[in-house]
C-alpha cells in the first residue's frame, strides 16, 4: 500500500497515492493502554498539502458523477470486501489507537462492512420522482445531482464506523471526499483508506489529509472550493464550523454533542434497566455522543434500582482492550482522561455524592495507561454541571424523581436531545415519553447509545445541524434536487 511506509509512518492519501506532508513533520498516536507505547506516526499537514487535495477532488469529481450509481457502488463493494479480509488487523489498530475493547472494534469493523453494502446498493435505487404537470402535453421529474467536493472531518471515539457512513454515501451519490480524521485515530483511518486504493477506486475520488484541527479543520470549512462539510464532533467546533461554512454559503451536517438520559419507571424490570443502563454509560469506557449520562428514577424503586447498579458497576473489569477479559477500556488520550476527573472533581464539590469510582487507576498494569474508574454519582441536581454537560466518560448522574411527567421534564431539562431512552412496561407511559421527549433518537426498554445503520440519525437542539446521517436519510445531504420539465 502507498499510504504506510517504513517505521510506522503513514502519508497522506492525495490523487491515489500515499503522499508526505510539505511540512516534512511528523504526529505521534499512542496507545491509551499505554503511553510508552507509539502506533505510528502521521503527516502533520500544511494548507498546501490540503490544497493539492482539493485539486485532485475537483479533477476527479466530473468524471466520478458521470458513472451510472451501480459502477460507483461496485467499488463500495469491492472496498467493504477487502474490508473484510482485513477486518482483524483493522478492529486491533482501532483497539490500540483509540482504547475500547477489541470485542468492540471487530463489531465497528463489521459494522463498517455492512455500511459499505448498504450504500453499493443506493447505487440501484431510486434517485428522483416524476411529478405530474398541469400541463398535459409535458413531463415533469425531479433528479438527484452530487454536491461536489464534500470534507468529511471526524472524531476519535468510532474511528471506523463514522468516517464510513459518511464516505460511502457520499461516494455513491457521485461526490469526491477529502477526508481530515482525528489525529488520535488516523491510522485506523488509514488503513480503510488503504481498502478504496486495493479496491483501485480512480485517483482523487478518496483523499485523506491529516493535521490539526486548527489548521487542516478549519480551512476545510473555509475553502470556497469544498461544496459541502459533514462533521462530527464537539458542539463548540462544529458551531464554528457551521458559521464559517454558512458565511460562504457550502451546505453543512453537524453532529455534536449528547447529555443522554434513561428513565426507570416503577413499573421496569429492574435487572433489564440495570443492564442497559451499564452498557450505555459504560462501554467504550462512555466515549459516545449517545452514552447514558443521567438516570432519572422514580422512588418506589430507586433504592432497588441503585443497589443493583453498583453490584453490577464492582464487576466491571478494567484494563487494555486487546485483553478478552478486559470489559472497559482506558480512556483515549491523556485530554480525555483530565477532563473527566475535572467533571468528577467538579461534581463533587457542587454536592452530588459520590457513590462508587472516581479515581484514576494508577498502579500496576495501569501504571502507563489513562484509565479511570466508572464512576456514579447520586444527589444530583438538575443546575449541576455533570447534570448538564457532556463530560464523555463513563460517569452516570443518579436523579430520583416521584413521577413520570417530573421525569420527562428533568430529561428535556438540557441544551442537547440526541438520545433517550425508558425502561417500562406501562405503555402510556411509552406514548408519552415518545411524544414528550425532545430528542432525535427514543428508545424504549433498551440503552441510549446504538443506532442502526439504516435507520436515520441526528439529534435536537444543540446536538445537531438537524440534518440526519444514515440510511436513506443521508441522500438529504449529499445530494441536490434537479426539478426537469420537458415540453413536448
Amino acid at each position: 500500500m502507498t499510504i504506510s511506509v517504513q517505521d510506522k509512518q503513514y502519508l497522506n492519501f492525495i490523487n491515489g497515492k500515499g503522499v508526505p506532508s510539505s511540512s516534512q513533520e511528523m504526529m505521534e498516536s499512542l496507545n491509551p493502554a499505554n503511553k510508552k507505547e507509539a502506533v505510528g506516526y502521521v503527516q502533520k499537514s500544511t494548507l498546501e498539502d490540503l490544497n493539492l487535495a482539493i485539486k485532485a477532488a475537483k479533477q476527479a469529481q466530473e468524471k466520478w458523477k458521470r458513472l451510472s450509481g451501480a459502477a460507483r457502488g461496485q467499488y463500495l463493494h469491492k472496498a467493504a470486501d477487502i474490508m473484510e479480509n482485513r477486518l482483524d488487523e483493522i478492529a486491533e489498530c482501532a483497539t490500540r489507537e483509540m482504547g475500547k475493547t477489541l470485542a468492540e472494534t471487530k463489531g465497528e469493523t463489521a459494522r463498517g462492512i455492512a455500511i459499505l453494502r448498504y450504500y453499493a446498493g443506493e447505487g440501484m435505487r431510486k434517485m428522483g420522482d416524476v411529478i405530474p404537470s398541469t400541463d398535459a402535453e409535458a413531463l415533469m421529474f425531479t433528479s438527484r445531482v452530487p454536491l461536489g467536493v464534500v470534507g468529511v472531518i471526524t472524531p476519535w471515539n468510532f474511528p471506523i464506523a463514522i468516517p464510513i457512513w459518511k464516505i460511502a454515501p457520499a461516494l455513491v451519490y457521485g461526490n469526491t471526499v477529502i477526508i481530515k480524521p482525528a489525529t488520535e485515530t488516523a491510522i485506523t483511518c488509514a488503513k480503510i483508506i488503504e481498502c478504496f486504493e486495493e479496491a483501485e477506486i480512480p485517483a482523487g475520488v478518496v483523499n485523506m489529509i491529516t493535521g490539526s484541527g486548527s489548521i487542516i479543520g478549519q480551512a476545510i470549512a473555509e475553502h470556497p472550493e469544498i461544496n459541502a462539510i459533514t462533521f462530527t464532533g464537539s458542539d463548540r467546533v462544529g458551531k464554528q464550523i457551521g458559521q464559517q461554512a454558512f458565511a460562504r454559503g457550502a451546505k453543512y451536517q453537524l453532529e455534536m454533542g449528547g447529555k443522554n438520559p434513561v428513565i426507570v419507571a416503577a413499573d421496569a424490570d429492574l435487572d433489564l434497566a440495570v443492564e442497559g443502563t451499564i452498557s450505555g454509560a459504560f462501554r467504550s469506557t462512555g466515549q459516545k455522543c449517545t452514552a447514558t449520562s443521567r438516570v432519572i428514577v422514580q422512588h418506589e424503586v430507586y433504592e432497588k434500582f441503585k443497589q443493583k447498579l453498583l453490584a453490577k458497576t464492582k464487576e466491571i473489569t478494567v484494563g487494555e482492550g486487546l485483553n478478552e477479559d478486559t470489559w472497559m477500556g482506558p480512556c483515549a488520550s491523556e485530554n480525555q482522561l483530565q477532563t473527566v476527573l475535572s467533571y468528577i472533581e467538579k461534581g463533587k464539590s457542587e454536592g452530588a455524592t459520590l457513590l462508587y469510582g472516581g479515581r484514576q487507576l494508577t498502579d500496576g498494569e495501569y501504571e502507563n495507561g489513562f484509565y479511570v474508574e466508572p464512576t456514579i454519582f447520586e444527589n444530583v441536581e438538575s443546575h449541576m454541571t455533570i447534570s448538564q454537560e457532556e463530560i464523555f466518560g463513563p460517569v452516570i448522574a443518579l436523579m430520583k424523581v416521584e413521577s413520570i411527567e417530573e421525569a420527562l421534564a428533568l430529561a428535556n431539562d438540557v441544551q442537547y436531545g440526541l438520545s433517550a431512552s425508558i425502561f417500562t412496561t406501562n405503555i402510556s407511559h411509552m406514548l408519552s415519553f415518545i411524544n414528550e421527549m425532545d430528542a432525535g433518537l427514543i428508545r424504549i426498554n433498551s440503552e441510549s447509545a446504538g443506532v442502526e445503520l439504516q435507520a436515520p440519525f441526528g439529534g435536537m437542539k444543540q446536538s445537531s445541524s438537524h440534518s440526519r446521517e444514515q440510511g436513506e436519510a443521508a441522500k438529504e445531504f449529499f445530494t441536490a434536487i434537479k426539478t426537469v420539465f420537458i415540453k413536448s
